[in-house]
């Protein structure tokens, strides 16, 4: 008989608040591959916005209720539909914990945190979701706490390329920030922009249907450009793409 994995869900508080159908599209995910899911509803944030304003005691504060709320059993695994908290749990905590007397706490849990895509390939070894299909032409967005803060590179195109009905037509610069950057989109609105448009561009230029990604503040991010410019293409989560067709 198959172990099944036990897994906590994290969800990011923007995509609880503006993309729930991802959510729900992880968990649909984990549970066709065997997964045991499990919510945690005093869950909130993970700390990044605070963090990365500067507000250090209040993202320690956030931080310590995030230890809180997912260190019941440090068995389970933790996974999110999104590299940039993942990143942010992994890395920039052990600047929060360094000299904290949960810093032992702590350790065990990072080790259990994974993106959904790296969960499904590195430790799962899983690379194909059973009945996924999307047709169309998909170009992929390496978001930047992904690839530099979670190095997760090949996982996705790697579940991607066994969607039944799915090409994969690569863009120029890929892996260059869409401009998103939490809080750099606000404080510098015209580079956002500017980055965002270059990376719009890029993916039309492939004739894509859709740009994919991991993220989905950076999807946030173009869509919005998208829209605004009406452009003729889409953007989708990784695991809304894999929940397709089944």
């Amino acid at each position: 008989m198959l172990r099944r994995h036990i897994v906590d869900i994290f969800v990011p508080c923007f995509v609880d608040q503006l993309f729930p159908d991802t959510a729900m599209n992880m968990v649909k995910v984990l549970e066709k591959v065997g997964c045991d899911v499990r919510y945690n509803p005093n869950q909130t944030c993970c700390g990044q916005p605070a963090y990365n304003a500067g507000f250090f005691n209040e993202a320690r504060e956030v931080a310590d209720k995030f230890l809180e709320d997912f260190t019941s059993d440090t068995s389970h695994f933790i996974v999110a539909p999104s590299a940039s908290c993942v990143g942010m749990v992994r890395n920039a905590y052990q600047d929060i914990f360094v000299k904290s007397s949960k810093l032992v706490q702590y350790r065990a849990m990072q080790k259990k945190v994974y993106e959904l895509t790296e969960f499904l390939t590195d430790v799962l070894g899983i690379t194909r979701i059973e009945g996924a299909s999307l047709p169309g032409r998909y170009t992929y967005h390496d978001s930047c706490s992904a690839l530099r803060e979670c190095g997760i590179k090949a996982g996705p195109r790697e579940l991607l390329s066994n969607v039944k009905g799915l090409e994969l037509v690569e863009m120029e610069d890929n892996e260059t920030c869409c401009g998103f950057g939490g809080t750099f989109a606000v404080k510098f609105e015209a580079i956002s922009s500017a980055m965002a448009e270059q990376k719009v561009d890029n993916a039309l230029a492939t004739g894509a249907d859709y740009i994919v990604s991991t993220d989905s503040s950076c999807l946030m991010h173009l869509e919005a450009y998208i829209k605004k410019q009406n452009k003729p293409i889409k953007t989708m989560h990784i695991a809304d793409v894999l929940a397709s067709g089944w």
